[in-house]
C-alpha cells in the first residue's frame, strides 16, 4: 500500500488509541514542567542552596528543551514514531526515578535534564501524529484536544504541587508522576505501531553543533537576566554568542537540501504570520503566568496552595474550551476567533495592570479566568491555520519550528517583562521613599522604619506588576493588529491535500517541494 492509500485510511478510521497514548505521554511531560516551581523554596531549604543556584532546575530544563526541539524534525522524519515515542518516555522515566532517589542537589538538576531530553520530543511528536492522523478539514477540532493537553497541564501544575508541598516532600511529586510514565511505556510497547512516514536523512553534526549554540545561548542568556541582570557578562555574552550561533545555522539550514530544521517554510504566508502572532502571544501569555502568582504570593502573602487553585478555574475553562475552539474553526476559520480572543485577552491583560492592594480574591480569579478563556481562542487556531497551507512532507518541520519560537520566545519574553517589572519596582521604591521623606512623614523608631522599609517595598513590587501587566497589554495589541492580516486556508480536496494553495502560490510550493527533494 502506497502512502497516500496508508494516509486515506488512517483518515477514514483516525487511530485513537496510539493518539492516547501519546496524549499522556506529552500530558505527563508537560505537567511535569511546572510542578516543581512552587516547590523551588522548599528544594532551597533542604539543599541549602541559594535562589540563583536553585534556578537551573527550570533553567537546565529550558536549555535542554530549547536544544532537542529544533532536532525534532530530524528525529521525527529519520525514526519511526514508536521508537521515538518509547526512547523518550524511557528518558523522561530514568531522569524522574533519578529525581526521587537524588541524594544532593547536583543530581537533581541532571535528573531534571534527563526528565527534559525526552519530554521535549513528545510535543511534536504528537502533533505531528495528529496531522498525518486527520484529514485537513478536522484538523481544528483534532488539534482543540491537542490544546486541552498544551495549555491546561501547566496551568494544573501549580494546584497540585502546591497541595502536595503543603502536605508532603517534594520528592512526592516526582513519585506521582513515574507510576503514570511507566504504564504509559509500557502500553505504548504492546499497542504502539508507526504511522508516520520516514525518510533516510543523515544526521548533521555541524548544524546541530550551531542549533544548541544559538537556542541554548539565548534560553540561557534571557533566563538569567532575571537574576543576574542585563549587564552581567555572563547574559549579554552569551545572547551575543547565541544570536551569532542561530545566524549562521539558520544560514547553513537555507543552503542545505535536506536541512535539520526548514527555515524555507516561511515562504507561505499564512505560515510565516501564525508563526509571528504566535511569539507575540505567548510574551502575553507566558506574563500572565509568571507575574499572577508573584502579585499573588509576594505582594498579597496567599498560600501556594490557594495561589494555585486562584489560577484552577482558568486552566479547566481553557481545557474545556480547546476542543471547542477547534470545532469553531473547521466551521468558521481562525480569523473571527483570533480577534474575539485576542480582545478579551486585551480587556483582562489591562484589568491586571490595575490591580491594587484590596484586590479581591474572587476578581482575581474571574480576571484570570477570562483571560486564559480569550487565549483559548487565539492560539491553536492561528497555529493550525499555517499548519494548514504547508505540504504534508513539511510537517515534521513545522511543528518543530512551532514548538522552538514558542518555547524561545516564552523565555526571552519572561525575562523580559520580569526586568521591567524590577526597573519599575526599584523606581517606584525610590520615589515612595522620597516623597515621604520630602513630606517628613518617614518612621523615626527602628520598628515603624522596618515596617515602612516593607509596605514601601509591596507598593513598589506592586507597581512593578502593573507596569508590566499594561506592557504585556500593548503587546497583545500587536498581535491583535496582526491578526486582521490573516486568511483562511481552506481545506483542499485529498488528492490535492499536499498543495493546499491558490493557482499562483502553488507554483511557488512545487519550487520549494524541488529545493527540499
Amino acid at each position: 500500500m502506497d502512502t497516500t492509500e496508508q494516509v486515506k485510511k488512517m483518515h477514514d478510521k483516525p487511530p485513537y488509541g496510539i493518539i492516547a497514548i501519546l496524549f499522556i505521554g506529552a500530558f505527563v511531560a508537560i505537567l511535569n514542567n511546572t510542578l516543581l516551581n512552587i516547590a523551588l523554596p522548599t528544594i532551597m531549604d533542604e539543599f541549602k542552596i541559594t535562589p540563583s543556584q536553585v534556578q537551573w532546575l527550570t533553567t537546565g530544563y529550558m536549555l535542554v528543551g530549547g536544544i532537542m526541539m529544533p532536532a525534532s524534525a530530524f528525529f521525527i522524519l529519520k525514526f519511526k514514531n514508536r521508537h521515538l515515542f518509547l526512547t523518550a518516555m524511557t528518558l523522561f522515566s530514568l531522569g524522574t526515578l533519578l529525581a526521587i532517589v537524588t541524594p544532593n542537589f547536583s543530581l537533581l538538576v541532571a535528573a531534571r535534564m534527563i526528565q527534559a531530553s525526552g519530554a521535549a520530543l513528545l510535543m511534536p511528536l504528537l502533533m505531528n501524529v495528529m496531522l498525518v492522523a486527520f484529514p485537513i478539514e478536522k484538523r481544528g477540532q483534532a488539534l482543540g484536544y491537542f490544546g486541552l493537553v498544551m495549555f491546561t497541564a501547566p496551568a494544573i501544575g501549580p494546584t497540585l504541587s502546591g497541595f502536595v508541598v503543603e502536605h508532603y516532600s517534594w520528592r512526592a511529586l516526582f513519585i506521582i508522576v513515574l507510576p503514570i510514565a511507566l504504564f504509559t511505556m509500557v502500553y505504548a510497547y504492546f499497542k504502539l505501531h508507526n504511522i508516520t512516514p520516514n525518510k533516510p536523512v543523515k544526521v548533521d553534526v555541524f548544524s546541530i553543533v550551531l542549533s544548541s549554540i544559538g537556542f541554548g545561548g539565548l534560553l540561557y542568556g534571557f533566563s538569567s537576566a532575571g537574576s543576574k541582570g542585563w549587564s552581567a557578562i555572563e547574559v549579554y555574552g552569551t545572547i551575543i554568542i547565541g544570536a551569532i550561533g542561530l545566524l549562521l545555522f539558520v544560514t547553513r539550514q537555507l543552503r542545505k537540501k535536506d536541512p535539520m530544521l526548514d527555515f524555507k517554510i516561511y515562504k507561505y504566508p499564512m505560515f510565516a504570520l501564525s508563526s509571528v502572532i504566535s511569539v507575540v502571544v505567548s510574551v502575553a501569555m507566558f506574563s500572565g503566568m509568571i507575574l499572577t502568582p508573584l502579585y499573588v504570593q509576594s505582594v498579597r502573602h496567599i498560600s501556594p496552595l490557594d495561589s494555585g487553585l486562584l489560577m484552577l478555574p482558568g486552566a479547566v475553562l481553557m481545557g474545556i474550551m480547546s476542543p471547542i475552539t477547534g470545532k469553531l474553526f473547521d466551521k468558521y476559520g481562525p480569523k473571527a476567533l483570533a480577534i474575539t480572543g485576542l480582545a478579551i485577552t486585551m480587556l483582562t491583560t489591562y484589568m491586571l495592570s490595575q490591580l491594587t492592594m484590596d484586590t479581591g480574591y474572587y476578581e482575581l480569579m474571574f480576571i484570570y479566568s477570562a483571560r486564559m478563556f480569550g487565549l483559548s481562542m487565539v492560539t491553536m487556531p492561528i497555529m493550525t491555520n499555517g499548519m494548514n497551507q504547508l505540504p504534508m512532507v513539511s510537517n515534521p518541520h513545522g511543528t518543530a519550528m512551532n514548538s522552538t519560537v514558542q518555547q524561545v520566545s516564552g523565555a526571552i519574553g519572561s525575562a523580559i517583562l520580569l526586568t521591567l517589572m524590577t526597573k519599575r519596582a526599584e523606581s517606584a521604591g525610590a520615589d515612595i521613599a522620597a516623597d515621604a521623606a520630602k513630606s517628613g512623614s518617614l518612621p523615626t523608631d527602628a520598628a515603624g522604619m522596618a515596617d515602612f522599609k516593607v509596605q514601601v517595598a509591596q507598593q513598589a513590587q506592586l507597581d512593578g506588576i502593573n507596569h508590566a501587566f499594561f506592557i504585556s497589554t500593548v503587546i497583545a495589541g500587536v498581535a491583535l493588529v496582526l491578526t486582521f492580516f490573516m486568511k483562511r486556508v481552506m481545506p483542499p480536496k485529498f488528492k490535492d491535500q499536499a498543495n493546499p494553495l491558490k493557482p499562483a502560490e502553488k507554483q511557488a510550493q512545487t519550487q520549494l517541494n524541488s529545493d527540499n527533494a
